[in-house]
Formats: C-alpha cells, sequence, structure tokens
C-alpha cells in the first residue's frame, strides 16, 4: 500500500542545539505550519523544544 503524502514523516530536530531527532508523523491538513512538540532530550537530560526540520 502506498503511502499517502497527507501524513508525511517529519524530523523533530532538539532546539538546545545537541543535534538530537525525532521522527514523526504529522497531518498537513490539521497542521499546515511547523510543528513544535516538547519532548524528552536524553543528550540534554530535560525536556526542551523540538521543531520540525525540512
Amino acid at each position: 500500500m502506498a503511502r499517502n503524502e497527507l501524513r508525511p514523516v517529519v524530523k523533530l530536530r532538539s532546539t538546545v542545539g545537541t543535534g538530537y531527532t525525532y521522527v514523526t508523523r504529522k497531518n498537513r491538513r490539521n497542521d499546515p505550519e511547523r510543528l513544535e512538540l516538547r519532548k524528552f532530550d536524553p543528550v540534554a537530560g530535560r525536556h526542551v523544544v523540538f521543531r520540525e526540520e525540512r
């Protein structure tokens, strides 16, 4: 089954500069702008903001 481009795979990169990334999928119809989530960064050892990378 082919993947739909409505839910593309996006990379979330840490904003504190550790280089740690999460990979997830998002719905382009509901979230057309860049995604921002607060997640745990194991390199920094705390929760930080992760932003969508293009």
